[in-house]
C-alpha cells in the first residue's frame, strides 16, 4: 500500500512539474520577440537589370485565408492536423498514440507533427534530425502559438508549403496546376493539391496523375471521417478525368531555379551576413543573372536535349568580372533539383589540354614544338604500362606541332608532353589558374581522367578568358536588408596569375580547333562550328566514356556545356554535336548586337606563318597558318 501511495505521489509530482515547466516555457515564448510570418524567409532576388525574378520560397502571391477555398482548408486540417483548433502547437494525445504505434510496428509508420510544427520547420529550420533542431522547433512552435491566432498560422502554412514542380504556396499551385485562383478550386482540385505536400515529387498530377488521384482519395476519406464531406460526396469524386494545366505564365523557365538555388547557397556562405538575418527575411539580393541569356540557353537546351536518359549542365560567365550570367544545373528543375554545375564532379576529358599546353609554353616549348603522333605505350618504373589512344585510333605517324595536337585533341601528343614536363606541371598550372581542391598527379590527368566540379573548372577557364587574370566567380552583386541598407557588396579582387604572353598564345591556339587549314590525317574537333561562327572564339571540346563537353570564350562571354548521364551510363554520341549546338545558339544570340572583340596581342609576341602540321616556315602553303611566339622563342628561320 505504501508503494502504491509512493508511486501516486511521484506521479502527481511529475504531472504538476510537467504542467509548471510547460507553462513556464509558453510564458518564456510569449515574452520573447515574435517571429515574423509574411516576411519569414522572404528573400527577393533581382537580375542584373534590377528586375525582381524571385520572391520568398517562390511565393509571387500571398493569398489571404478568406480567399482560399474552404475545401482546401478543411482537407488540409483533416489530413494533417484534425485537432488544429484545439491544441496549442502540440497534439499530445496524437504524439502518445504515434509513439505506441511506432513501437508496436518496430518502425516509423506515422508522424505527429502539427500544422504549427510543420510551418516553423518549413520556414525557419533545416531538416537535420538532431536534438538541437528538435528543441529549436519546439520553442519556435510555442512562439508561433502564443503570438498568433490559428487563422494566421493556417494562412501562413498554406502560403509556404511545397506543392511540387517548384510551386510554394496554395496560390502558385492553384495557378500552375489548374489555371485558376485558389478561391475557385473545385472539391476534386482542392484535395488533389492538399495531397501533394506529403511527397511533392510523387503526388503532383503532372508527374504522376494516377498516383495523385489515389492520394487525393485518401485525403477525401479523411474528410469523410472528420465530418467535412459525406460518403455520397466521396463516392461521386473523380467520375471524370481532371484537366491539369501544368504551366506557369510568369518566369516559366524550367532551369531558373538552379540559378536561384546557387544564389541562396552563396548567400548562406557569406559570413558577414548573420544567419538570423537570413532567417528573419526581407533581404534584397541583386545578382548577375541575365534573363535574356538564361532564356536563350534554356530554349536551346530544350530543343537539343530530347532523351530522358541524358542530362545537361551549362554555365555562362562574364570573363572580365567573373559574374555568372546564367546557369542550368539540369534539363528540368521540376524533375531533378540536383545541380550538376555546383554539386557534381565529372571527368573533364580533353578540355583540360589548354592548361597542359600553357604549362608547356612556360617550360620552353612553343606552339610549333613537335612530337610524333603514333600509338605509344609508356612503361614506368614499376613495369606498369600506359597506352593512351586517339579518337577512332587515328594517328598521323609523323611529327606534328602543338597547335595541330590541340586542334585534333591528339591524346598521344598530350601524354608525351605531360610526361616530358613532369606530371606536377599540369597540377601546378591548374592550381595557379584558380582550380580549387586537390588534384592528383598521374599520367591520365593530361586526358582529363580526373573528376572536377564544373563550377570550379569554369573558374579556372575564366582565368584564360580574362587574359590570365583570376577573379572569383560570383552570383551576388550586393545584398540589402528590408530597410534598403547595403549589408554586403561584392568586391572585385583581380589577380594576374598566368603570364599574359602565354595566355594569349593558348587562346590563339584554341581558335585552330575550327581552322580548316589543319585538315589533314585528322579533322579539327570543332570544325562544324567554324562554318557558323561570325567572330573569333577560343574553343575546346572534350569526350570521356560518359561525358561530352564544350567550352568557348572571347573577352565578352564564356560558356561551358556538359551532357551525360547521372548514373555514368553512356548516352548517344549525337550529344557531342547537340551541346555544340547549345553553345553556338546561345552565344550567337546573346552577342548578336555586341561588337566583335578579341585579345590584344602583347608587345612581346610575334606572329609568323608556318605549316599547320609540320611547323615549317611555308607562307605560300594552303596549310599555312599564323603561329605566335614570345620574342626570342621563334624558329631560327624567322625573317624580319
Amino acid at each position: 500500500m505504501k508503494i502504491l501511495n509512493y508511486i501516486y505521489k511521484i506521479s502527481v509530482f511529475l504531472f504538476v512539474s510537467s504542467i509548471v515547466i510547460m507553462v513556464g516555457l509558453y510564458l518564456y515564448a510569449y515574452l520573447s520577440p515574435e517571429i515574423t510570418l509574411n516576411t519569414a524567409n522572404a528573400i527577393n532576388i533581382y537580375d542584373k537589370d534590377n528586375q525582381l525574378v524571385f520572391q520568398g520560397n517562390g511565393n509571387k502571391e500571398w493569398a489571404n485565408l478568406d480567399e482560399i477555398s474552404d475545401d482546401v482548408k478543411n482537407a488540409m486540417i483533416s489530413i494533417e492536423d484534425k485537432n488544429f483548433y484545439k491544441h496549442h502547437g502540440f497534439d499530445y494525445l496524437r504524439i502518445i498514440k504515434t509513439l505506441l504505434t511506432n513501437f508496436k510496428e518496430q518502425r516509423i509508420t506515422a508522424g505527429a507533427s502539427t500544422i504549427s510544427m510543420q510551418y516553423v520547420k518549413n520556414m525557419y529550420l533545416d531538416f537535420d534530425q538532431t536534438w538541437e533542431r528538435k528543441i529549436e522547433e519546439a520553442f519556435l512552435t510555442m512562439n508561433l502559438e502564443v503570438h498568433y491566432g490559428k487563422e494566421e498560422i493556417l494562412e501562413g502554412y498554406l502560403n509556404t508549403i511545397n506543392f511540387g514542380k517548384g510551386n510554394f504556396g496554395i496560390e502558385n499551385a492553384s495557378q500552375y496546376y489548374f489555371n485558376k485562383k485558389s478561391s475557385d478550386l473545385t472539391l476534386e482540385e482542392a484535395i488533389i493539391l492538399v495531397g501533394i505536400p506529403r511527397s511533392p515529387e510523387n503526388y503532383n498530377p503532372v508527374s504522376n496523375y494516377e498516383l495523385s488521384i489515389k492520394r487525393a482519395k485518401t485525403v477525401a476519406q479523411s474528410m469523410v471521417n472528420n465530418g467535412f464531406i459525406s460518403s455520397e460526396t466521396y463516392n461521386d469524386l473523380f467520375k471524370n478525368e481532371i484537366v491539369i494545366h501544368g504551366k506557369k505564365d510568369i518566369n516559366n523557365l524550367q532551369t531558373l531555379m538552379y540559378y536561384q538555388d546557387a544564389v541562396l547557397s552563396e548567400l548562406n556562405s557569406l559570413t558577414m551576413i548573420p544567419k538570423s538575418l537570413i532567417k528573419s527575411g526581407g533581404l534584397k539580393i541583386y545578382t548577375n543573372l541575365d534573363m535574356k541569356t538564361q532564356i536563350e540557353m534554356e530554349k536551346s537546351i530544350i530543343t537539343n536535349i530530347t532523351s530522358e536518359k541524358a542530362e545537361v549542365a551549362s554555365i555562362i560567365i562574364e570573363p572580365k568580372t567573373g559574374g555568372i550570367l546564367a546557369l542550368a544545373g539540369g534539363v528540368d528543375y521540376s524533375k531533378s533539383q540536383y545541380n550538376r554545375v555546383t554539386q557534381a564532379k565529372r571527368q573533364v576529358g580533353s578540355i583540360i589540354k589548354p592548361f597542359l599546353y600553357y604549362g608547356a609554353l612556360e617550360n620552353n616549348m612553343t606552339s610549333a614544338s613537335t612530337f610524333r603522333s603514333e600509338l605509344t605505350s609508356f612503361v614506368f618504373a614499376d613495369n606498369k604500362e600506359y597506352s593512351p589512344t586517339n579518337y577512332a585510333n587515328i594517328y598521323g605517324n609523323k611529327n606534328i606541332t602543338m597547335a595541330a595536337a590541340l586542334s585534333y585533341s591528339d591524346n598521344v601528343y598530350a601524354v608525351k608532353t605531360h610526361l616530358f614536363l613532369g606530371e606536377n606541371v599540369l597540377v601546378d598550372t591548374l592550381k595557379l589558374a584558380g582550380l580549387k581542391g586537390k588534384t592528383d598527379a598521374n599520367p591520365s590527368l593530361a586526358l582529363g581522367a580526373n573528376e572536377f566540379n564544373m563550377l570550379d573548372f569554369a573558374g579556372a577557364y575564366n582565368t584564360l578568358a580574362n587574359n590570365g587574370i583570376y577573379n572569383d566567380l560570383f552570383f551576388i552583386r550586393k545584398v540589402e536588408d528590408a530597410s534598403g541598407k547595403v549589408i554586403y557588396e561584392h568586391k572585385d579582387n583581380p589577380e594576374e596569375v598566368l603570364n599574359k604572353d602565354y595566355t594569349f598564345i593558348v587562346n590563339e591556339m584554341m581558335t585552330n580547333t575550327y581552322n580548316s587549314h589543319f585538315i589533314d590525317y585528322a579533322t579539327p574537333t570543332v570544325l562544324s562550328l567554324g562554318r557558323k561562327v561570325d567572330r573569333k572564339f577560343a574553343l575546346k571540346s572534350g569526350t570521356t566514356d560518359y561525358d561530352y563537353w564544350i567550352v568557348g570564350y572571347n573577352p565578352d562571354i564564356l560558356m561551358m556545356v556538359w551532357s551525360g548521364n547521372d548514373l555514368n551510363e553512356s548516352i548517344d554520341s549525337s550529344y557531342s554535336g547537340k551541346i555544340k549546338n547549345i553553345w553556338y545558339d546561345t552565344t550567337s544570340t546573346c552577342l548578336k548586337d555586341v561588337t566583335s572583340s578579341w585579345y590584344e596581342m602583347p608587345e612581346n609576341i610575334v606572329a609568323m606563318p608556318l605549316h599547320s602540321i609540320t611547323g615549317v616556315y611555308d607562307p605560300s602553303s594552303s596549310k599555312s597558318t599564323l603561329f605566335y611566339f614570345r620574342k626570342g622563342s621563334e624558329p631560327e628561320f624567322y625573317e624580319d
